[in-house]
C-alpha cells in the first residue's frame, strides 16, 4: 500500500510517501514568510506534483492539535485545509490521526520528544541517515496509518472498533 502522510505547517509542511515500510520519498517544503495565500498555493500545487509523480493510493494527516496562540492555530489549520484539498482533489482517500496517537503508535508513547519520532522513524524505514523533522514527522503519519491498517486487516469480520 503505497501512503502519502503530511504534516502539515504554515512554514514548513512535511511530506512522506512510503510503500508498505519503504521509503519512497520524502522532502520538507519550505514555504517561507510570504503572505498565506501564496503559501497556501504552494502546499496544493506541490502536493499535486508529488502525488502525480508519485501515485499514492490514500492518505494520512496530522490532526490539529489545540495552540495556546488562536493565530497559529488558524493558520495550521489552513495548511491542513490546502493540502487536504490537494489530496482530496487527486482522488484519494485521507484519513487523520491525531500527534498523540502517531507517536503512540511509533515510538510506543503519546508524548515521545520529537527526536524520538525522528529515531524510530529512520529505525522502522531501515534508512542510513535520519530524516528532517518535518520530514520524519509525515512518514510517522504514513507509518501510523500503515500500522492501523494492518492491524485491521487482521480482526475477524464484523468486529467494530470504538
Amino acid at each position: 500500500m503505497r501512503i502519502i502522510g503530511l504534516d502539515p505547517g504554515s512554514r514548513i509542511t512535511g511530506v512522506g510517501i512510503i510503500d508498505g515500510e519503504r521509503l519512497v520519498h520524502a522532502e520538507s517544503v519550505r514555504l517561507g514568510d510570504g503572505p498565506m495565500p501564496e503559501r497556501l498555493g504552494r502546499i496544493f500545487a506541490r502536493l499535486g506534483v508529488l502525488i502525480e509523480r508519485f501515485e499514492p493510493e490514500i492518505a494520512a494527516v496530522e490532526s490539529v492539535f489545540m495552540s495556546r496562540n488562536p493565530q497559529a492555530a488558524i493558520k495550521l489549520g489552513q495548511a491542513r485545509g490546502a493540502a487536504i484539498c490537494a489530496l482530496v482533489a487527486a482522488g484519494l482517500e485521507v484519513h487523520e490521526y491525531a500527534p498523540r496517537a502517531i507517536k503512540q503508535a511509533i515510538v510506543g508513547r503519546g508524548g515521545a520528544a520529537k527526536e524520538q519520532v525522528q529515531h524510530m522513524t529512520r529505525i522502522l524505514l531501515k534508512l542510513a541517515e535520519t530524516p528532517a523533522e518535518d520530514a520524519a514527522d509525515a512518514l510517522a503519519v504514513a507509518l501510523c496509518h500503515l500500522h492501523m491498517a494492518q492491524t485491521l486487516a487482521r480482526l475477524p469480520a464484523g468486529v467494530v472498533l470504538r
